[in-house]
């Protein structure tokens, strides 16, 4: 299957399982209509993607993952309509429409979030087709990586530091975590439930280190040489927003050279797990290139 058709199919079943999951776990009213207005905003549904790609690697079925890809996606969603907040980021448009509390309003957008958050741990312990040992595990490694020393770190650290230069080094912790901690847990996850060794563990986290890193460093290429209309938002908004990017600390070449850097890194630990020539190569690819 052409990676176009697989990424196209892959993510109309996300969306389906999201909208039900969704659905079945919320009653109608509004919070459920905030929830599923963020939901239906699109996005590439790359996090639960690569967790299915992953899964395919090591010949786990896609019935089994559906339920933590879902979970995964629902933290995902929240994270950007509390990014999106006036407190936080303070965007009008994600994925070129209104952010949700532009949509509805503050109060409303907090709770959908916090909905959806709580929501990804009630899917994952419910879902029948994990056993009690795998439920504990996925739950713990979700909530580490979207929690206090993960995804809300970053975000934290990112706040601190805008309006400040700050070295690479800095900028890289605040992306291993901000953007990288949801990356890693899709490729940590998929790698787990196909029962892989310990060292062929260690070697997909280093795949996904390398994975999150040259996906951000992409993200700031795109601001700064991307199409408002192709990236749902305005162009140049990290530095509107006085945020370090990598062109602005190495140059667009030097961001370019470093990106490519971790794009062989994450080869290389591909083909040292032994499952290179798979989906996930192609991913990588794919990520490294992206227009949007």
């Amino acid at each position: 299957m052409h990676l176009t058709d697989y990424l196209t199919e892959k993510k109309q079943r996300i969306n389906q399982q999201l909208e039900m999951l969704v659905r079945d776990y919320t009653v109608p009213g509004r919070l459920q209509d905030s929830m599923l207005y963020s939901i239906h905003a699109g996005g590439k549904r790359l996090r639960p993607i690569l967790l299915m790609a992953t899964a395919q690697a090591f010949r786990v079925p896609v019935e089994k993952v559906m339920g933590v890809a879902s979970a995964l996606e629902m933290v995902h969603t929240y994270s950007l309509i509390h990014d999106d907040l006036p407190a936080m980021d303070d965007d009008d448009l994600r994925r070129g429409k209104p952010t949700n509390h532009k949509r509805f309003d503050e109060a409303t957008a907090i709770l959908a979030g916090d909905a959806l958050l709580t929501l990804s741990s009630q899917v994952i312990t419910e879902d029948a087709a994990l056993s009690d040992a795998e439920r504990v595990f996925l739950v713990r490694e979700l909530t580490k990586a979207s929690g206090a020393r993960g995804m809300v770190e970053g975000q934290m650290q990112d706040m601190l530091s805008e309006g400040t230069q700050v070295s690479l080094e800095t900028l890289e912790n605040i992306h291993r975590n901000k953007t990288g901690q949801l990356l890693r847990f899709s490729i940590l996850a998929g790698t787990y439930l196909g029962g892989a060794s310990e060292r062929v563990m260690e070697e997909m986290t280093e795949m996904a280190e390398a994975l999150g890193l040259l996906f951000q460093i992409q993200d700031d290429i795109l601001d700064i040489t991307g199409d408002s209309e192709v990236i749902g938002k305005p162009a140049g908004s990290d530095v509107g927003n006085h945020k370090s990017t990598y062109p602005q600390l190495l140059g667009l070449e030097g961001a370019i050279a470093q990106k490519d850097k971790y794009v062989h890194k994450a080869q290389q630990a591909l083909k040292n797990a032994g499952v290179e020539g798979t989906t996930l190569s192609e991913l990588i690819h794919y990520l490294s290139t992206r227009d949007h």
